[in-house]
């Protein structure tokens, strides 16, 4: 697992040095367990930081249980089967969407690039690589631990694990951290905690230095806290209208939520009322508010 982890990420490092000098992103988005919204995150996000200008691409990495299609209300002809199995490149997959994003789609019931030998690796690799007029890569991968969310992972420059306030969630959040921080070695992966459906700050900030904490103690390994997003209604109706929640409705807490982590990654900060309006509201205006948000 650990040696194809390796042997990707080197061969995307070769093809990268050969491409042109524009840095692309890569942002894998991950869990420990299904259910934490981790999908609806990843595309959220992407819309987010679409909006502040940026080239965005998400790739379902899910070969399993594959949902970034549903979540946009798009039945894709082509998906990353056929990338793998050489069908198709990379550019002939890739679609656009109504939101300012284009996306590639993953599929069901395959986890095949767990096995894939050296030479595909390579040709992967490039296909990837072929993405890199993009600002920034979106990956949302598979849930749990398996060797395809591994190779995901290992592409990437920056992990977020996505965790909700549930104990079991917490527990393979936690476990999460310590298969990519023990499997993948060779590297130092910055791994970012995104805590989802809080119902307060401070309840976030709790959850999110109890897992620090505990990496930090038993791994040794340093965790950011990247910030939370709020339970709310708006997300499970989006769902059920196959629309993202940032569209449907993007002035409700868990847009505003993304907003804000969108904004302080690239420095952009709130200008509008309802943002500021947002801030001094509910449990936002606390000390711990500010200091989880703005920090």
């Amino acid at each position: 697992m650990e040696e194809q982890a390796k042997e990707l990420r080197n061969i995307m490092n070769r093809v990268a040095e050969k491409a042109p000098k524009h840095k692309t992103r890569i942002i894998a988005i991950t869990s420990g367990k299904g259910g934490v919204g981790k999908t609806n995150i990843a595309v959220n996000m992407a819309i987010a930081y679409a909006k502040v200008g940026k080239k965005v691409i998400l790739i379902d990495g899910d070969l399993g249980m594959a949902n970034v299609n549903v979540l946009l209300g798009v039945v894709p002809q082509y998906n990353l089967m056929q990338v793998i199995n050489r069908q198709k490149t990379m550019k002939e997959i890739i679609l656009d969407s109504e939101y300012g994003i284009k996306f590639i789609a993953g599929a069901n019931g395959f986890s095949k690039i767990a096995n894939l030998s050296k030479e595909e690796l390579e040709y992967f690799a490039k296909e990837f690589a072929s993405l890199s007029d993009a600002d920034i890569i979106i990956i949302d991968t598979g849930a749990g631990i398996s060797n395809n969310v591994l190779q995901f992972v290992a592409a990437a420059d920056e992990v977020y694990v996505v965790t909700t306030p549930e104990p079991t969630a917490i527990t393979d959040a936690y476990g999460m951290i310590k298969i990519i921080t023990t499997e993948l070695v060779d590297r130092q992966i910055n791994i970012k905690l995104l805590v989802n459906k809080v119902h307060s700050a401070e309840e976030s900030k709790r959850i999110s230095e109890r897992i620090i904490t505990i990496v930090g103690q038993f791994l040794n390994y340093k965790v950011e806290f990247l910030g939370f997003v709020y339970d709310d209604p708006v997300v499970q109706a989006a769902v059920i209208r196959q629309k993202p929640f940032f569209v449907v409705n993007p002035t409700s807490k868990p847009s505003v939520c993304l907003s804000h982590i969108v904004g302080r990654i690239e420095n952009t900060a709130p200008d509008d009322l309802f943002s500021i309006n947002f801030l001094y509201s509910s449990n936002c205006a606390s000390p711990n508010f500010f200091l989880i948000i703005l920090n």
